[in-house]
């Protein structure tokens, strides 16, 4: 890690994730969210102001000491307790099946490995336990896909390891998560190549049931 990753990609990831585009998708992703959660790539705490105000608390996993910083007045006006607690999605620090739900919004793009970090969270949440995502990846047309291809190797090099052609869903159910809930479609205003989103919920295996012999 440079002083360009360190310093300069959590601040140029705090305005463009401070677009006021985002806030609507923030609202409904977080919609429906209970208990204690978990957040992978919490950032600068962008999601801080649309947290239900009935969750129990939420467990920030945000590796930047700096876009922690920079999420000090949005903490300070939480409604719910938030507690940094870890710094890596590939290796959660928490024993299995702890949280009622996780969250990760425009985060699966960066992570080095969405499998390993998407099968944690799957380890770490209650058997039926909640998955809500909302990412950024691989368009649904072909042309924006081309062109997707050929502007990844520089999106990546600007900002900290951005990969612009992920299929989230397929990354998700390969974790072992089964999709409730998905939308696949274009930010309005973003480019399309950068705004192809997948928004959705997923769930991890249910508990037996009590005439269940297993």
């Amino acid at each position: 890690m440079g002083i360009y990753s360190d310093r300069v990609v959590p601040r140029l990831v705090n305005v463009m994730c401070g677009a006021k585009l985002a806030e609507p998708l923030r609202q409904r992703v977080c919609e429906g969210l209970q208990g204690d959660v978990v957040e992978i790539g919490f950032g600068s705490g962008h999601n801080v102001r649309h947290y239900p105000a009935t969750l129990t608390g939420v467990t920030a996993v945000e590796p930047s000491d700096v876009a922690w910083r920079l999420a000090t007045d949005r903490l300070a006006e939480a409604r719910v307790p938030v507690l940094r607690s870890g710094l890596d999605g590939q290796a959660l620090p928490f024993e299995d099946q702890i949280f009622d739900s996780a969250l990760s919004t425009w985060t699966l793009c960066t992570i080095p490995d969405a499998v390993a970090a998407l099968r944690e969270l799957k380890r770490v949440l209650k058997p039926g336990g909640s998955f809500h995502f909302v990412e950024h990846g691989l368009a649904p047309d072909e042309p924006v896909r081309r062109w997707q291809r050929r502007l990844e190797p520089v999106q990546r090099r600007v900002a900290g390891g951005c990969h612009l052609t992920r299929p989230i869903a397929d990354l998700i159910t390969t974790a072992g998560f089964t999709i409730t809930d998905l939308d696949v479609f274009y930010q309005p205003g973003a480019p399309k190549f950068l705004g192809a989103l997948t928004l959705g919920t997923a769930n991890t295996p249910g508990a037996a049931s009590p005439t269940d012999p297993h």
